[in-house]
C-alpha cells in the first residue's frame, strides 16, 4: 500500500505483565495512528490482539520471526513501546528488515516504555541495525510531530547532540592522565574477573560484552549458574542469616512485612534474600570474583525471592561481614563486591572500573546502575531543571540513599514480576555531585559515554508524586545530567541502563572522571565525553 506502515509491538516475556500493560499500550498505538493519518499514512498492525491471553504484543522470540515474515522487506516499520520489552523478540526481524525502522515510546514512567525503548535502540546499535527513534508524553508536541513529519519525508530523523565530544586525551590534566594510564596497566598485569550468573537477562542483547573486546583489556567472565547460587544457598546456616538480618536492624534499616506470602514481604523471604546474599559472597570470593551479575528475574524468580536486597548490600562497602565457611575469614572485608543488576556486562565493565578509580582516589567506590526511567522539568525558587527519575530495583547501595541505612525501606516487589516476592533496598537518593557514565558497544568496539551530574532532593511531596508514577517499591534518584538535554540524551543513550557514583565536591568529580576517562582511554576503549564536561 502506498504510504503505509507496519506497527509491530515487543512485549514482556511473563504473562501477568503483558495482560496487566496492555491498555497503556493500546492508548499508546492509538494515539501514535493518529498522528500518521494526520499526515497521510495509514498503520497496518503486523500481529493480532490474542484475545485468549488478553493482549496483543509480541511475547516471544518465535512469534516475532514469525510477525517478520509476513510483513514486506522493504516496508516501514514502527516499533511502538509504553512498556518494558525484551528485545530478542524483535530483533531477528528487524536486523534482516531493509526497510526503514522507527521506535517510539510514550514519555512515561509506569511501565516503563523509555527503559524499553533505550534498549531497544541501544541493542540496534550493537547490531549495526540503522534506525530513527522519538518519544512523546502524549504526542501532539511539535517536537514529536516534526520528528515523525520529517520521518515519512526522508525516512530519518535528526536528533541534535552537539554536546558529545570525542575524548582529546591532551585535554586532560597530567596528574589525571597518568593516573588513569597506571591503573589500566595494573589492570593488565592483574586481569579482572566478571562473575556471570546465567547471560543474556530479559533479552538484553546490547548488555553482552562479546569475549574478544572484554578479554582484550583484560577483563573475562566466570560463566555461573543461578541453579548453582540456589544450590549454595541452602549451605547458608539460618544462624548466618540471622546475624546479618540483626545487623541491618541494627543500621536502622525498617522491613515493611506481613504475613501473606502472595502479596506482602514476610520474614521468611527476607531470610532467603539474606541466604543468598551470603551464598553470593561465597561463590565470588570461590571463583576470585571481583565483580558479579545475577540475572535475577528469568528462572531464579520462580525459584526463590528477589535477589534485589543482595545486590544492594553487595554494592557497598559498608555491609554485613560475610566468613568463608571453611576458614572465618571475612570476605572482601571493608570493600564492596561490585554487583550488576540484571548481569549488564556493560555496566558490571563500567563498575569494575569506577572501584579501581574511586579506591585510587581515596573516595567511597559504591556505585550502582538505574534505569533511565523518565523526568520531567522542576521549577521552584531554588532549582529550574529538567530532573531525571532514575530507579532500579533494589541493587542501590545504602550509601547512594538519603540517611543511609536508617533512610532505607525494604518493600515487596511486585507479585506481577515476582510471584515469590522478596524486598527491595528503597530509599531516596541523597543530595551531591556525581559521575554517569555507559559503557556500550557499536561497530564491534566498546565505548564510553561519560559527563558530570548531581542528584537532588525535591519537595516530599513531588518525589512521592513520582515515586507513584513509576515502581513505589522501589529505590529512587532525582538526578540532572549537566548541560544535557532530555532529548539530546534520549536520542545519543545507548542503553536503558545508566552507572552513577559520587563525589565530594564538583573538584572531586572533574578528578574522578578523568581519571575514568584516562584509563578506559589507556585500555583502548572510545570515549566521549557528554554535556557541560571542562578540565580547566
Amino acid at each position: 500500500m502506498p504510504k503505509s506502515v507496519y506497527l509491530v509491538a515487543s512485549g514482556d516475556l511473563r504473562l501477568s505483565a503483558n495482560q496487566e500493560c496492555w491498555p497503556a499500550q493500546n492508548n499508546l498505538e492509538q494515539a501514535v495512528t493518529a498522528v500518521f493519518r494526520s499526515l497521510g499514512w495509514e498503520v497496518l498492525r503486523a500481529h493480532p490482539f490474542l484475545p485468549a491471553k488478553g493482549h496483543g504484543f509480541i511475547d516471544s522470540q518465535r512469534y516475532g520471526m514469525d510477525v517478520f515474515s509476513s510483513i514486506p522487506p522493504d516496508a516501514p516499520v514502527v516499533v511502538a513501546e509504553a512498556v518494558w520489552q525484551y528485545t530478542h523478540h524483535v530483533l531477528p526481524g528487524l536486523r534482516f528488515h531493509r526497510g526503514p525502522i522507527l521506535t517510539v515510546a510514550n514519555w512515561s514512567g509506569q511501565w516503563p516504555g523509555l527503559v524499553g525503548l533505550l534498549n531497544l535502540n541501544g541493542s540496534l546499535v550493537k547490531a549495526g541495525v540503522p534506525f530513527s527513534t522519538s518519544w512523546s508524553k502524549d504526542f501532539s508536541d511539535a517536537y514529536f510531530l516534526k520528528n515523525i513529519r520529517e520521518w515519512t519525508e526522508t525516512r530519518r530523523i535528526t536528533h541534535d547532540i552537539h554536546r558529545v565530544r570525542d575524548l582529546d586525551i591532551s585535554e586532560l590534566p597530567d596528574s589525571a592522565a597518568n593516573q588513569g594510564r597506571d591503573l589500566a596497566a595494573a589492570q593488565m598485569r592483574r586481569k579482572a574477573i566478571l562473575g556471570i550468573f546465567d547471560e543474556g537477562c530479559m533479552g538484553m542483547y546490547n548488555a553482552i560484552i562479546d569475549d574478544e573486546p572484554l578479554n582484550a583489556i583484560g577483563v573475562f567472565k566466570e560463566r555461573l549458574s543461578q541453579s548453582a547460587l540456589v544450590a549454595r544457598m541452602s549451605t547458608v546456616k539460618d544462624d548466618e542469616a540471622h546475624k546479618v538480618r540483626q545487623w541491618l536492624n541494627d543500621k536502622g534499616m525498617r522491613f515493611v512485612t506481613g504475613k501473606d506470602e502472595k502479596t506482602e514481604l514476610t520474614d521468611a523471604q527476607i531470610h532467603q534474600q539474606l541466604k543468598m546474599y551470603i551464598a553470593a559472597m561465597r561463590m565470588a570470593h570461590e571463583f576470585g570474583c571481583d565483580a558479579i551479575g545475577i540475572q535475577y528475574q528469568q528462572g531464579l524468580k520462580d525459584t526463590v525471592p528477589a535477589s534485589d536486597l543482595a545486590e544492594g548490600l553487595l554494592n557497598n562497602p559498608d555491609r554485613p561481614p560475610v566468613f568463608d565457611e571453611n576458614t572465618g575469614e571475612e570476605l572482601y572485608a571493608g570493600a564492596p563486591l561490585p554487583h550488576f543488576n540484571e548481569v549488564d556486562e556493560c555496566a558490571g565493565l563500567d563498575a569494575l572500573v569506577t572501584n579501581r578509580c574511586w579506591t585510587a582516589l581515596g573516595m567511597d567506590p559504591s556505585t550502582t546502575l538505574h534505569d533511565v526511567r523518565w523526568g520531567e522539568q522542576f521549577e521552584s525558587p531554588d532549582l529550574n531543571a529538567f530532573v531525571w527519575v532514575l530507579q532500579i530495583s533494589g541493587a542501590v547501595p545504602a550509601s547512594h540513599l538519603d540517611g543511609g541505612y536508617k533512610g532505607a525501606i525494604s518493600e515487596r516487589q511486585p507479585s506481577m514480576y515476582f510471584p515469590l516476592g522478596g524486598g527491595t533496598l528503597k530509599g531516596f537518593g541523597k543530595p551531591g555531585e556525581i559521575v554517569w557514565s555507559r559503557v556500550f558497544i557499536e561497530g564491534g568496539a566498546l565505548h564510553l559515554d561519560i559527563g558530570r551530574g548531581s542528584v537532588v532532593r525535591l519537595p516530599l511531596q513531588e518525589e512521592l508524586r513520582r515515586s507513584s508514577q513509576t515502581t513505589s517499591q522501589w529505590p529512587l534518584v532525582s538526578a540532572i545530567f549537566n548541560g544535557v538535554t532530555r532529548d539530546g540524551f534520549m536520542a545519543r543513550h545507548r542503553a536503558n541502563h545508566v552507572n552513577i557514583a559520587y563525589a565530594s565536591d564538583a573538584a572531586a568529580a572533574n578528578k574522578a572522571l578523568a581519571v575514568k576517562a584516562a584509563m578506559f582511554h589507556s585500555l583502548g576503549v572510545k570515549v566521549h565525553l557528554c554535556g557541560a564536561v571542562d578540565f580547566k
